[in-house]
């Protein structure tokens, strides 16, 4: 008995310590990689490339427009506004907002708890309303007729979700991760975060989302935006330009269908008011 606990807790101890290596491992992947950002520009990312995919995959060819353009020619009304717009706090912060999580964290679960109620209703009408069609279709048919179709898939909600991520995150999560959503994940996302802010520093990392952030359908990077949008260069966009493409950010493939709707306008307006007031790194 004496062996069979030994060699079992043996076992336990070598499956642990594999997945700390493992852990390890993954994590020294990310340093280099992330390290290697300081002099290297990022070709793609795992967000472009889950694209590309899915591009291929629906519609059997890749529409892509990306070009990579230097810090220094990028509009500065650009840099101001996408941190007007995503994340004020962006040159002051070390890379997550506890505060925003936990609030982001609350909405979801107050979202998710409302909709759950919201898609009980619905599933229980459906039912309801199956079994009248089928009383009444058992009424109209002789027994040796064809059984009734299946009923038809219910259409639920899905709960909205808000983010709550830095600049920072987001670059993280679009640079190496996927989109599912897991503590795991979200964890993984956090270390990635600080490896950035440690190894490149804020300059840096605004210089690698602006040219890698999604603008629209196979749009991605300033210049590719600017060049689609506006006709003109990522150097050479105004300050309402600019506001407009920062609005786009949260939902690009959304917003590209009307990117002049009198929402983002509106919103613009609102983003150029904070961009004096904003911090550049």
């Amino acid at each position: 008995m004496k062996d069979i606990w030994a060699r079992t807790t043996r076992s336990l101890w070598r499956g642990f310590a594999l997945i700390v290596l493992s852990f390890v491992a993954l994590q020294l992947y990310f340093v280099l990689r992330v390290a290697l950002m300081i002099v290297i520009d990022p070709q793609s990312t795992t967000f472009q490339r889950s694209e590309a995919w899915r591009l291929l995959k629906d519609k059997h060819e890749i529409t892509w427009s990306q070009k990579w353009v230097g810090y220094d020619r990028i509009a500065v009304p650009l840099k101001r506004a996408v941190i007007a717009s995503e994340d004020a706090n962006f040159s002051d912060h070390s890379g997550v907002e506890w505060d925003a999580l936990e609030k982001a964290w609350e909405k979801n679960q107050a979202a998710e708890a409302r909709v759950a109620k919201i898609n009980a209703e619905i599933e229980r009408r459906a039912a309801q309303q199956a079994a009248r069609d089928a009383a009444r279709a058992g009424k109209r048919k002789p027994a040796s007729a064809a059984p009734p179709p299946a009923p038809k898939p219910v259409a639920l909600v899905a709960p909205k979700v808000v983010g709550g991520s830095t600049i920072t995150q987001q670059l993280a999560k679009n640079l190496f991760l996927g989109s599912e959503r897991s503590i795991a994940r979200k964890g993984q996302e956090i270390l990635i975060t600080f490896m950035l802010e440690t190894l490149l520093g804020k300059q840096r990392i605004l210089e690698i989302y602006l040219n890698n952030v999604e603008w629209g359908e196979g749009i991605f990077g300033a210049e590719a935006a600017a060049r689609h949008y506006f006709h003109t260069s990522a150097s050479g966009l105004g300050a309402l330009q600019a506001a407009r493409l920062a609005v786009m950010l949260p939902a690009p493939k959304r917003f590209e269908k009307r990117p002049d709707s009198a929402y983002v306008v509106g919103r613009a307006g609102t983003v150029m008011a904070r961009m004096a007031a904003v911090d550049l790194p």
